[in-house]
């Protein structure tokens, strides 16, 4: 059992050091795959088929959906996150809005 458990941890390890040798570009792709899965998973409640399909097609999806975001994640690393959140912190706290904060301040 012991063994079983070490090569699962040994594989785990590999996947997780594959996927953050890839590059930044591609981890925001990844996790912005995981946008279409999760509308997918609550937009197929409106279909009209069984409640049984309904259910295997959001977990299905569901589950696509959160294998994309913390694959693009690990992909990211902790550095890439923060670079990610720098780039949308700067944009909302761009020189025009600054600008316009200013002047009405005055």
């Amino acid at each position: 059992m012991k063994k079983i458990k070490i090569y699962t941890i040994g594989i785990f390890n590999k996947v997780k050091r594959w996927l953050q040798s890839l590059s930044f570009r591609t981890g925001v792709i990844v996790l912005l795959c995981c946008i279409p899965f999760y509308i997918l998973s609550f937009a197929q409640m409106l279909l009209p088929i069984s409640v049984t399909a309904k259910g295997v097609l959001w977990t299905i999806l569901f589950g696509l959906a959160k294998t994309c975001q913390y694959g693009g994640l690990t992909i990211l690393g902790v550095e890439g996150y923060k670079r990610l959140k720098s780039k949308f912190c700067k944009k909302a706290h761009s020189p025009e809005t600054t600008e316009t904060t200013e002047t009405s301040n005055q």
